[in-house]
């Protein structure tokens, strides 16, 4: 697992970006943005260029080779995150919007990661390879946004822009790092066997449901995440600090788990896995809709829905890896990762004027028949593994 390990610090390293952007994003769009409405268009942005990069991404690693596309897309988030801190200098909108989706398009290599993890850990592991490198991203959760907020005076005429060009610079350390793992190159045919058509792997109702469950854990969680700063802190008057508060503890809760949830996938099994997060979602949605708007009903919701999000994520990643030969990975994996990110992406532009339309509860509401089809897959891939 030592070389896990090493793949999850490269991921503390090029993961501090979005941090940062997330952080400090919406505050320059305040300022940069033409129009307030737009205030929030970099963020979008970022997600959107994850999405976007997603099938590219796993066309040139079947080309090129994990490594070569890491390395590559780690020296591209550098350059990304510089012209994020040029832009900013130069009071530039559009710079700065641009700089966000090249930044998520290198962003979609990094959440190749856990896939490399799982090509890179013993047999049997592959559920705590995909925990470990999360832990890496529960680093960059914490390093990014502190760094930035360290750093934003750096440049005194153009706050932030410092804190763009010093995270620039952990992109480099982590393709450092990326250099001198043992990844795969690429592979022919008569090494990896032969490759069925994608249709053939799309048509296993494992991966169907291995992909439900991404798309629901990263739909639903950034959906009600999004929309939370809103109800609080505009629909219902809740302090900045106390939404800050909440929106810390829910992330907290997102990667936390990462210490045992590789452990509890090996034990429970990958559906079980998904079945806890699947339920842990639906409390979050179930205290929602009681109707209350005291910061504790907040805080029990976001925390329940970081935890949802983490073992349906570790669950359906872990499931997503038993579904595909070798010479099938690339294709099966990022048509995957099209799906999760895109949803996410369709989620979080979606949830800003939604929470204002329907209000809190009903927005909640909205999530629960996604949430509800992906009980049903999971019962109904229980009784197949049981039959089987």
């Amino acid at each position: 697992m030592r070389h896990v390990w090493l793949l999850a610090v490269a991921q503390a390293l090029a993961a501090c970006g979005s941090g940062v952007f997330v952080l400090a994003g919406g505050l320059l769009g305040t300022g940069l943005a033409p129009r307030e409405s737009l205030a929030t268009l970099p963020v979008s942005l970022l997600v959107i260029g994850i999405a976007a990069a997603a099938l590219p991404a796993g066309a040139l690693m079947r080309r090129v080779g994990r490594r070569a596309a890491f390395v590559g897309s780690a020296l591209g988030g550098t350059g990304a995150l510089l012209g994020a801190g040029a832009a900013v200098a130069a009071d530039s909108f559009a710079g700065f919007c641009a700089a966000a989706f090249a930044l998520g398009f290198t962003l979609a290599f990094v959440q190749q990661y856990r896939f490399a993890a799982v090509e890179l850990a013993p047999p049997g592991r592959a559920g705590r390879a995909v925990s470990t490198v999360m832990i890496g991203t529960l680093v960059a959760a914490w390093a990014g946004p502190a760094l930035a907020v360290a750093c934003r005076d750096l440049w005194p005429e153009h706050p932030w822009a410092g804190s763009f060009v010093v995270v620039a610079l952990l992109n480099v350390a982590a393709a450092a790092v990326l250099r001198v793992l043992p990844l795969a190159p690429p592979s022919g045919p008569v090494a990896e066997g032969p490759a069925r058509p994608f249709a053939v792997v799309a048509a296993d109702p494992r991966y169907r449901v291995a992909v439900l469950g991404g798309v629901s854990a990263f739909a639903v969680m950034s959906f009600l995440m999004t929309a939370t700063p809103i109800s609080m802190h505009v629909l219902h008057g809740h302090d900045l600090a106390a939404t800050a508060w909440v929106i810390q503890s829910h992330l907290l809760a997102m990667y936390l788990p990462a210490l045992a949830s590789g452990w509890f996938v090996e034990r429970l099994g990958a559906i079980r896995m998904m079945h806890a997060g699947a339920w842990a979602m639906a409390g979050c949605v179930a205290i929602a809709a009681i109707g209350g708007h005291e910061v504790a009903h907040y805080w029990w919701a976001l925390v329940l829905l970081g935890v949802g999000w983490n073992f349906l994520f570790v669950g359906s990643t872990t499931l997503l890896t038993t579904t595909y030969r070798p010479a099938e990975r690339f294709a099966a994996q990022s048509a995957n990762d099209f799906a999760v990110f895109g949803s996410q992406a369709i989620a979080s532009l979606a949830a800003g004027a939604l929470v204002h339309r329907l209000g809190w509860e009903q927005l909640n509401l909205a999530a629960a028949p996604l949430l509800a089809l992906l009980l049903l897959a999971l019962v109904l891939a229980s009784r197949r593994h049981a039959e089987a």
